[in-house]
């Protein structure tokens, strides 16, 4: 289950990306989650994705 709160959700999708997935998309497809929906929710609190680092920043 994908955390619904923004800043746990950052916490969740960064260990998962650093950990277990090269990519954004690769964590996605994998969890069945909504690309989209990921990178708005963390959009609104500042985040945004960096491939370069494969983390949120």
């Amino acid at each position: 289950m994908i955390p619904k709160d923004p800043v746990m959700l950052l916490s969740y999708v960064n260990l998962k990306l650093r950990d277990f997935y090269s990519g954004l998309d690769a964590l996605c497809e994998d969890l069945g989650a909504d690309r989209n929906e990921i990178v708005e929710k963390l959009a609104g609190i500042d985040y945004h994705y960096d491939e370069g680092k494969n983390q949120f920043v």
